[in-house]
Formats: structure tokens, sequence, C-alpha cells
């Protein structure tokens, strides 16, 4: 099964910043735009990583709904007479 990846760029001027991720790295990439946006070297502000972060977030799948309560219903026996 092929796994998807996302893609996330900003352009500033003549620079380029791309991130390619996949679901299960959100968390790190996160981070990253945290460590580029406190690294004095780079132009990568706070308020471009906070954009981008929105964006990360905004792409996450919503998580799988489950009933805190697993219980049968009278309705699913098979034994009903």
């Amino acid at each position: 099964m092929a796994q998807d990846i996302n893609v996330l760029a900003l352009v500033k001027g003549s620079e380029r910043y791309v991130f390619l991720y996949d679901d299960a790295s959100r968390a790190e990439t996160l981070r990253v735009l945290g460590r580029f946006a406190s690294n004095p070297d780079l132009s990568f502000t706070w308020y471009d990583a906070a954009v981008l972060s929105q964006k990360v977030r905004q792409e996450t799948p919503p998580p799988p709904k489950h009933s805190r309560f697993d219980l049968p219903l009278p309705t699913d026996s098979d034994d009903m007479p």
C-alpha cells in the first residue's frame, strides 16, 4: 500500500523551504518548524512557523470515532425468542 506524503512549502524571496512528511511524522514536522524558527542563521521566522504549523494541523485527519462503551444491545442477540 502506498503511503501519502504531505508537502508544505514556503517561498521567501530567493529562499525555498519545502517540508515533506507523512501522517505519522506530523509531530516531528511541528518540532522542525520550531527549530527552524529559533535558528538565527535562517530567515524562517516564528510567524512562518505559526502559519505552517496551522496548515499541518488543518491537514490532520480526524481521529476515528470509538464508542466509550462497546456493550451489546438487546437487539444484537441472535438468541432472542
